[in-house]
């Protein structure tokens, strides 16, 4: 963790100096993630709890914080360079297993922790993961309640969860709806699942489906598909990164602008038309899986059409026409409405435009990079029953992907691409989270805070993001 911290500290100073205000480090970044919850006690301290111990300062109380390293060195490096610092840490709670009846048989609570130290290195956020990520579960505790991490800036207010906890309502969406948080930093190690869950394409998708600025730092890892980081704000990425042939870390910095309106979202798409008797008869419909989930799917005629699919309450409609399409590339317009059981529990309603990994639509949902046609203009929209809908949209040249930033629109709850792209479109994609029906998955949280491997990650392994906002 030294080493890591170091590495922190030279991206710090390197950040300060391009004028950034705040910077976030990605989960995991100080200890990695191939441990057991034995090892793991070793990089956990005691991180006291920001409402009821408002004024720690590791960095202007030693020797009181000599037994705290971590917080120690993250305090002082805020404090020294006068910047607001978001990393993610492991906390230990130690507890009685003979008064505490949920007390872990080994006599502590171990968390997977984002910490904030403002620019006079003290600790003013400290938020435990709600939504532990599969193995996480051996290593990690979860809160018994959902915790609401919240600290207010001179350039706005900013909540904090970690990765997995983006796909699910609390405290995602609590933060942004009832605490008014207009900023989110997120730590994460977010490993790529195409195509509807690369990093850069699935979180600006929810910054700009929620309204917010969405500051994101992941690990690189390429061997765990880990690769992208970005800057978002609700009209997209600012800056981000998404490198899959080396291991070099990055730093990036941006400005981004103050949110001074309270954040909005665009009204779901709710019109129903039908497809033409001409594209029923070209049209080809199937089913097929992506990440697990069998959708309803119909074939996209050339050069041009308007289709319709539908699955229980989901309608999905397309009116597109191709501007270049090679006789072999095949594209299909999906429709999901359903419970996700693959790498966890979730209700999704989804419309899905992609290009099929070849010309079989038994390939059709296969993560691929696979592309070959340009559309010269496309509308995509859906029916659903949720209004939490994330838009996505990923380009490519046949090995990295693209955001294909400025060459769409979402408004009105469509997707609108009206001149060529630049690259093949690999997919385009209307995610919607159906919170509600979650709620017989997992228990409600029963109250919320109104606070706000033994083998090392280094540099090549780590990104990391910047930022300083603007008044516009």
């Amino acid at each position: 963790m030294k080493q890591n911290l170091e590495v922190f500290e030279i991206a710090t100073t390197e950040a300060k100096e391009k004028g950034a205000e705040i910077i976030v480090f990605p989960e995991d970044g100080l200890y990695g993630f191939e441990f057991t919850r034995e090892i793991f006690q070793y990089f956990t301290e005691d991180i006291p709890d920001p409402q009821t111990q408002p004024d720690w300062n590791p960095c202007k109380k030693y020797p009181e914080s000599a037994n705290s390293p971590v917080q120690y060195w993250l305090s002082c490096m805020a404090l020294n360079n006068s910047i607001y610092i978001v990393a993610n840490v492991g906390d230990v709670k130690y507890c009685n297993l003979k008064s505490d009846k949920l007390c872990p048989a080994d006599g502590r609570y171990q968390y997977n922790t984002n910490v904030v130290y403002d620019p006079e290195g003290k600790l003013v956020a400290r938020y435990h993961k709600q939504n532990l990520f599969m193995t996480e579960k051996l290593n990690y505790n979860q809160p018994h309640q959902c915790e609401y991490a919240t600290f207010t800036t001179p350039f706005g207010k900013f909540g904090t969860f970690t990765c997995f906890d983006v796909l699910f309502r609390e405290p995602p969406i609590s933060l942004v709806e009832n605490f008014g948080v207009d900023n989110v930093v997120f730590p994460t190690a977010w490993m790529d699942v195409l195509p509807l869950f690369a990093s850069v394409e699935f979180h600006q998708a929810w910054a700009m489906g929620m309204g917010v600025n969405f500051l994101t730092a992941n690990l690189h890892k390429t061997s765990f598909h880990m690769y992208g980081s970005g800057i978002f704000t609700p009209q997209g990425a600012v800056v981000y990164t998404h490198n899959t042939t080396t291991e070099q870390g990055r730093l990036l910095v941006a400005q981004v602008p103050i949110l001074r309106n309270a954040p909005t979202k665009t009204t779901p798409y709710s019109n129903r038309p039908l497809p033409t008797e001409k594209d029923g008869q070209t049209a080809i419909k199937f089913q097929a899986e992506v990440f697990a989930d069998l959708f309803d799917f119909v074939t996209l005629p050339k050069p041009n059409g308007s289709l319709t699919i539908c699955q229980k309450a989901v309608c999905c409609h397309l009116t597109y026409t191709f501007d270049e399409s090679p006789a072999d590339s095949l594209y299909a317009l999906g429709a999901f409405d359903g419970l996700h059981t693959h790498e966890g529990q979730y209700y999704l309603q989804t419309c899905t435009l992609l290009s099929c990994a070849n010309s079989s639509t038994s390939s059709c949902g296969q993560p691929t990079t696979n592309a070959k046609s340009r559309f010269g203009s496309l509308s995509l929209g859906g029916v659903f029953n949720t209004k939490y809908i994330f838009p996505e949209f990923l380009t490519t040249d046949g090995s990295s992907l693209d955001l294909a930033n400025g060459q769409w629109i979402y408004e009105d709850g469509m997707i609108k691409v009206n001149h060529t792209t630049l690259k093949p479109l690999l997919s385009t994609t209307l995610f919607g989270r159906w919170y509600q029906r979650d709620n017989g998955l997992y228990p409600r949280p029963t109250g919320a805070s109104t606070q706000i491997s033994p083998m090392p990650l280094f540099l090549d392994f780590v990104l990391f993001i910047a930022v300083f906002f603007f008044s516009d």
